[in-house]
């Protein structure tokens, strides 16, 4: 199955969130899953080059719109490149791409989208529900927060969606060895 992963593109290859990813990226082509990320720098590209290094078909989801603004290219361990023109049109690829699961490591307003527009489409039937697991407990207090504060606005059942793992062997474990 393809697997999408979120994430910061902001992350050095010296920290320990890197070399998180690149394991990600390992055990996920270990499976034998497809792996799609944003395609760019950072976690994306420690994901991707773990999973490249793996032996997995790895897919980059681009956009000119960062490009343009960033200079942004496409990691060196991108195997096909899925390139769009607006960074909505990148953001949709890369969610109903994922078919099989996504996962989300930390990251800032990117990552958020991502997992909010997935979060919302599963909810209001508009894709297929898979697992979404969020990486960390930062977005565990965050989302906590969240759906206690807006708690009048959100069918308490929206939760069920959501997955969280401490690091990335829970990941591993929440998303195939749960049976």
């Amino acid at each position: 199955m393809k697997i999408a992963v979120f994430g910061s593109a902001k992350t050095k290859e010296h920290t320990q969130l890197y070399q998180d990813s690149v394991l990600l990226g390992r055990l996920l082509a270990e499976r034998g899953h497809t792996v799609l990320t944003g395609g760019y720098s950072g976690t994306m590209e420690a994901v991707s080059k773990g999973a490249a290094e793996a032996g997995a078909h790895v897919i980059g989801v681009t956009c000119k719109e960062l490009e343009d603004f960033r200079g942004a290219r496409a990691n060196q361990w991108v195997h096909e490149e899925w390139n769009y023109p607006t960074l909505h049109d990148r953001l949709n690829a890369l969610i109903e791409g994922g078919d099989g699961a996504a996962i989300a490591l930390p990251g800032g307003a990117g990552t958020l989208a991502e997992i909010i527009m997935l979060w919302n489409r599963m909810i209001t039937e508009g894709l297929p529900r898979r697992p979404l697991v969020l990486i960390g407990k930062d977005w565990q207090a965050v989302f906590t927060t969240f759906l206690r504060a807006q708690s009048d606005y959100i069918d308490p059942e929206a939760a069920q969606f959501l997955m969280f793992a401490e690091d990335v062997p829970q990941t591993i474990t929440r998303l195939f060895d749960h049976n």
